[in-house]
């Protein structure tokens, strides 16, 4: 069980990561600089200003919103899946409930925004990341801010259907075609979901 919330911990701050950082800023590839002065583990200093322009960055486009929202939606999604993994009982959904509280105390944006520093270091230049701040601050990168969200989550709703129609279709001719495949599965059910 606790594997169970481990795996559902990580998939939704590391989805919600994942979004956010796609929302926010384009990829590009790494950009070579000159070595810095590493703080610890191969960690390079980030000029201030450089560090400045990336939490302006940060800021301009709604990063900590965005995390929010995407966290919001993503526990939307997971809660039923967390609630059906585990052994039926009334305590289920009170415990699930009690999960995201803790969660949720634990979940500081901040931080997450302080991880996104050395990210955006690493894969854009200050004269890059000033660039995308005066985009996101012209009446096209304000559209492309507020259109983002929704058309990241509608694309993954779509996405998802279209896994779960194309699982489902894969799944039938994979038994139609190995039948007794299909007949070893059946005998493997317990007695009473056949």
């Amino acid at each position: 069980m606790k594997k169970l919330f481990c795996v559902a911990c990580l998939l939704l701050l590391s989805s919600a990561v994942s979004r956010a950082q796609a929302t926010a800023a384009p990829q590009n590839p790494p950009q070579k600089s000159a070595p810095a002065a590493a703080v610890s583990n191969d960690q390079k200093k980030i000029e201030p200003a450089k560090e400045a322009d990336i939490r302006k960055l940060l800021k301009v486009t709604g990063t900590a919103a965005l995390l929010e929202q995407t966290m919001q939606t993503m526990e939307k999604n997971v809660k039923p899946m967390m609630t059906q993994a585990l052994p039926a009982g009334e305590y289920r959904e009170k415990l699930v409930d009690l999960f995201f509280d803790k969660f949720h105390a634990k979940l500081d944006l901040q931080k997450f925004l302080d991880l996104a520093v050395p990210i955006y270091d690493k894969y854009l230049s200050d004269e890059e990341i000033k660039g995308l701040i005066q985009f996101y601050q012209t009446p096209l990168g304000q559209k492309a801010l507020k259109a983002l969200p929704q058309l990241t989550e509608e694309l993954g709703e779509a996405g998802r259907k279209m896994g779960e129609t194309l699982g489902r279709e894969s799944m039938m001719e994979v038994l139609a075609e190995h039948p007794e495949i299909e007949k070893a599965m059946e005998a493997a059910q317990p007695q009473g979901r056949q």
